[in-house]
């Protein structure tokens, strides 16, 4: 299953995490979403929103620009 690509870079918190939230609600369980940040808090908040919403960091790591997050939908 290919990840649905949300580009998110350019967006401060608590944006990147809303977003990520409201787009994961219209996507079947299991779906696979890669999201794209800027924003250097990104990498504390992508891993405390999937812990606390129950869904899967399969992948973070850090690109040029900011942070890549692979998550799964719980």
């Amino acid at each position: 299953m290919n990840p649905v690509l949300y580009d998110l870079r350019g967006l401060k918190c608590p944006l990147p995490v809303m977003k990520t939230r409201k787009k994961l609600a219209a996507m079947a369980s299991g779906a696979l979403i890669r999201v794209d940040t800027t924003d250097p808090m990104a990498v504390i908040d992508m891993p405390h929103f999937c812990n606390e919403d129950g869904h899967e960091l399969v992948e973070a790591e850090k690109t040029e620009d900011g942070h890549r997050f692979l998550i799964r939908k719980r």
